[in-house]
């Protein structure tokens, strides 16, 4: 029976590269069915790759830390074999165990010692076997271990660095941030950004939870919150304006007619974006729920791929950790992503004359594609977004 072989599955749209985890199972390992083998984590989420057929691991082709391609073949399993058989002559036969070749011993040793190893990079040389023919046990890898650590500590002590170098740490970046990092050198670099700003009145829809809240959360059992009123406001103005909701694809523009909405969220590893599928077509409620039901299964880790691909347009509320104004970067290959900040009491002008009060003020941010939308165009989105949460009767009425 032919080789098994693991490969980097597709990891979402525009996602070409993810970088290794730690393998949990080490070369010549018995591995079952769907049983996870190794993470990879790209700057969308974390995925498990799971073993595609029972049998031994018997090639490990990237390590741990390595950026790896989708599609790309990272270990081959031998569905056929199991861990520690002895190795079979030409003739189909049982080669006595005498006469196995030195470099067949490593297949005879446990598994678990075998991860003892592979975790602390210890040379088989190192390691004296007390088994039955001299092979090795995890007991023997473990006085290797211990051998090896008191080595570490008798060695000579690192030279000092200077006075000035010692007041620095330096820490390699995580693969998250790594991968992060990239992409937003490319959503720069690929696409014309530009950026619009206006503020919001927020007295409206702040007056309108106070007034329902008690009742909305007996009735749904989740809090009303901003931001189903902007994702509801958002697809007003991408109904309005058609392009922002578009995409570059080559030498085309690609008009999107459904909405779904990406909303960023802070999860375990980062920050990351989950999407609202058909956002239009769901009630204030539940668009609170999807975005409760996102956020958790991003601060437990669980997301899926599909759960964040495909989205048409992206909402990121630094507000909720203070910021007062930003410039969001798109989130490719999206056109448009919109920044809410902090809420803050401010005096502006009522329209009374010249009254002025102090109101919930909000500044937003519009992002977008210059090379598709135009200022007049982003800008008048923006305040379709603004008349929307300012008046929100006109959301449930359309206009």
């Amino acid at each position: 029976m032919s080789m098994v072989t693991l490969k980097v599955p597709a990891l979402g749209e525009s996602v070409s590269e993810a970088t290794l985890g730690t393998w949990k199972r080490a070369e010549g390992d018995s591995v079952q069915t769907d049983e996870p083998l190794v993470e990879v984590e790209s700057e969308k989420a974390t995925v498990e790759l799971p073993a595609p057929a029972a049998g031994v691991l018997k090639k490990i082709r990237r390590q741990a830390g390595d950026t790896v391609s989708v599609g790309e073949v990272i270990a081959e399993i031998d569905p056929a074999a199991e861990a520690g058989a002895p190795a079979k002559a030409d003739g189909g036969g049982i080669a006595p165990a005498v006469a196995a070749p030195a470099a067949a011993a490593p297949r005879a040793i446990p598994p678990s010692a075998r991860r003892l190893i592979a975790e602390h990079d210890i040379a088989l040389e190192d390691v004296q076997g007390t088994g039955r023919g001299g092979r090795i046990q995890t007991r023997d890898v473990q006085r290797a271990v211990a051998q090896q650590e008191r080595r570490h500590q008798d060695a000579p002590a690192a030279p000092v660095a200077p006075t000035a170098d010692a007041r620095e740490r330096v820490v390699p970046m995580s693969p998250l941030r790594r991968t992060v990092a990239h992409r937003l050198l490319a959503a720069q670099r690929d696409a014309a950004i530009l950026t619009t700003f206006n503020e919001i009145d927020m007295s409206a829809v702040t007056a309108l939870r106070e007034r329902y809240q008690d009742r909305f959360q007996e009735r749904y059992g989740i809090k009303l919150g901003f931001m189903s009123f902007f994702v509801k406001a958002v697809i007003e103005g991408l109904k309005a304006f058609p392009i922002v909701n578009g995409e570059v694809r080559g030498s085309d523009v690609v008009y999107k007619d459904h909405y779904d909405i990406g909303v960023a969220v802070g999860g375990g590893k980062g920050l990351v974006v989950p999407v609202v599928r058909d956002a239009d077509q769901l009630s204030f409620a539940g668009v609170e729920q999807a975005i409760a039901a996102l956020a958790k299964k991003a601060k437990d880790g669980k997301l899926t791929m599909e759960e964040m691909e495909g989205g048409t347009f992206t909402i990121s509320n630094g507000g909720v950790y203070g910021s007062l104004l930003s410039t969001p970067i798109l989130n490719p290959p999206q056109s448009g992503i919109l920044g809410l900040h902090a809420i803050v009491r401010r005096p502006v002008g009522t329209g009374d004359g010249d009254a002025i009060a102090l109101r919930p003020m909000m500044y937003v941010a519009l992002s977008y594609d210059h090379r598709i939308i135009d200022g007049r165009e982003a800008v008048q989105f923006l305040v379709r977004v603004k008349e929307c949460v300012e008046q929100p009767e006109r959301i449930l009425i359309e206009v």
